[in-house]
């Protein structure tokens, strides 16, 4: 009997496909390719939910974080995909959204939610930015650093390496070709780099078809 396992994306802008109009970014290029696949007639059917909002810290998981779980609960099983920090290590007038120390505590956090709806569950790294915007305060007022990027990759690592949780390192999927990689903005991948991160993360879905 086949079974019906639910994909659960939380994150921000990134996980939502902001700035991709051709494929709708990653989350979505995985949506059709796990709807492919169940029409192919192989395996189990994997429904995946793009959670994704724009501008989301880990504040605002927190906060919508347990309803959405007990929403989307499949009896067959869930994967937790958890990609946040781009916003959290952003300065807005000089002041940091999230410290890294609240970061850490607030994907924790996150990670004992999740830990009650799936054994399945990975932490998703932040990508690098342009050379451009590094450093630089961007038309939002944010502020963002590659330095500051790297710090809060090693709390996601650590944090997966404690806890068992899967990493899926689009950091370095994308790092040496981020100049090309990224939109205009600098902060999101354009259809290029949405391209690179769902082919990154192809294999791990792959698992559960």
């Amino acid at each position: 009997m086949k079974k019906i396992v639910y994909g659960l994306f939380f994150g921000d802008s990134i996980t939502y496909g902001e700035y991709d109009g051709v494929f709708g970014g990653w989350v979505d290029i995985l949506k059709r390719y796990a709807l492919q696949k169940f029409h192919e007639g192989n395996g189990d059917e994997l429904i995946l939910f793009n959670l994704g909002i724009g501008g989301e810290t880990t504040e605002g998981l927190l906060k919508r974080m347990p309803v959405e779980l007990e929403a989307r609960n499949s009896a067959d099983g869930n994967l937790i995909f958890i990609s946040y920090g781009a916003n959290d290590l952003a300065k807005k007038e000089g002041v940091q959204l999230v410290s890294p120390e609240k970061f850490k505590n607030n994907i924790i956090t996150a990670v004992q939610h999740a830990q009650r709806f799936s054994k399945d569950i990975y932490l998703v790294s932040i990508l690098p930015i342009s050379k451009n915007i590094d450093g630089v305060e961007i038309g939002s007022g944010k502020l963002r650093t590659n330095g500051e990027v790297i710090a809060y990759n090693n709390i996601l690592k650590s944090i997966a390496a404690d806890y068992s949780l899967g990493y899926i390192d689009f950091h370095a999927a994308l790092l040496e070709d981020k100049e090309v990689l990224l939109s205009s903005d600098g902060v999101h991948p354009n259809e290029k780099g949405y391209g690179i991160m769902a082919e990154t993360a192809i294999p791990i879905i792959e698992k559960y078809l």
